[in-house]
């Protein structure tokens, strides 16, 4: 039964790539096909580094192409090359997180073992292309997508399903709506540089800032739906004995500040196998996953001096804070600074030019 579900939801992801992304959905599949090749002739212990860095090579080529046209050409590309590229953004974060599992042992390739070899293959295949994540996400190890399957198989709680998925489909309402007071609310605030009204210009930030963000809420929770759909992200029970559907999640949008998948994946990949500067080896990598834009670069080298300097900040005052209200009041500012911080690197990330950057750092100086 199993084998059956791992073809259907690899079909689902080949129709669906190639309905979505026409012609170049041969780069996802190409990925894909890597993958299964640098498991057949490497060794698992050496497997993850070529994994990661071929993956990231092919990922930045086609990020580097699309800037050539934007910026070189002066064209628009292709809505379909642009969805194969963020297509393949989510494929390394699979197909890496996989490989650094074969490395570490916790899933065994399926060339030692050539009774299961076939089977295997097709589970490799069908996490890589699987069509409820292939354009949303979110990011899972591979046992827990196995583990995820197998429960899908065995598991037929129909009415709990439908009312979770119910429940997570009104959230998206929710977040859609929540969009369009932001909208106006941004359009009734002027930002200008050198207007004398520092806050009016910290607001229409913050609401810009707002208003991308529910975007990606928005996303997290149609990804949600879409696994849920398909019958996946059971979780077994929660402590009140109730049916769990949250094992595919990108977090809460009511409580989380940034997305946990890339930051996940950054951490996985990079924070937690580098000695030597691990902060700003880290969102140096976030700089390359996310496409060597150069106002995402400028961007991601500010985001790190700030938290840097945000852990260097708080280990001089946190000695100092021996009152009450001066704990409150350092937890009130950092959390201020916090938010704005977020903000402008939203900001940024998003609009990817280096005008955003220079709005940013005009910002920082009419503050500081």
């Amino acid at each position: 039964v199993c084998l059956s579900v791992y073809v259907y939801l690899t079909l689902g992801g080949f129709i669906l790539a190639i309905v979505t992304m026409g012609p170049y959905s041969l780069l996802l599949f190409f990925s894909a096909m890597l993958l299964l090749l640098l498991i057949r002739c490497l060794h698992p212990m050496h497997i993850h580094y070529w994994t990661l860095g071929l993956q990231m090579c092919w990922q930045t080529c086609w990020h580097l192409y699309i800037q050539y046209q934007l910026y070189w050409l002066q064209e628009t590309p292709d809505l379909r090359l642009l969805l194969a590229t963020s297509a393949i953004m989510l494929m390394t974060q699979r197909v890496s997180s996989l490989s650094l599992d074969l490395q570490e042992g916790t899933v065994t390739s399926p060339f030692q073992n050539s009774s299961q070899g076939l089977s295997v293959l097709i589970q490799f295949l069908s996490y890589s292309l699987n069509f409820p994540a292939l354009l949303g996400g979110p990011l899972c190890s591979f046992n827990t997508f196995v583990e995820s399957v197998r429960q899908m198989s065995v598991t037929s709680q129909l009415a709990s399903y439908l009312g979770r998925l119910t429940s997570k489909m009104l959230q998206v309402v929710i977040l859609v709506w929540i969009k369009y007071p932001l909208k106006e609310l941004l359009k009734s605030i002027t930002f200008t540089v050198n207007s004398p009204c520092v806050c009016q210009n910290i607001i229409w930030i913050w609401v810009l800032s707002l208003l991308l963000k529910m975007n990606y809420y928005a996303h997290w929770k149609v990804s949600e739906c879409v696994n849920n759909a398909a019958g996946m992200g059971f979780h077994g029970y929660s402590r009140s004995g109730k049916l769990s559907w949250d094992g595919f999640s990108d977090g809460s949008p009511w409580v989380t500040e940034a997305s946990s998948r890339p930051s996940v994946f950054a951490r996985q990949m990079v924070f937690k196998r580098f000695n030597r500067s691990p902060l700003f080896m880290t969102f140096g990598f976030s700089a390359w996953w996310h496409g060597l834009h150069p106002g995402q670069i400028i961007d991601f080298i500010i985001w790190a001096i700030t938290v840097q300097g945000d852990y260097k900040i708080h280990h001089f005052l946190h000695p100092k804070l021996t009152s009450k209200w001066r704990k409150w009041l350092y937890v009130c500012l950092n959390w201020a600074f916090t938010q704005l911080t977020i903000s402008c690197v939203v900001v940024c990330v998003e609009l990817q030019s280096l005008e955003s950057v220079k709005l940013l750092c005009v910002l920082m100086i009419l503050i500081l």
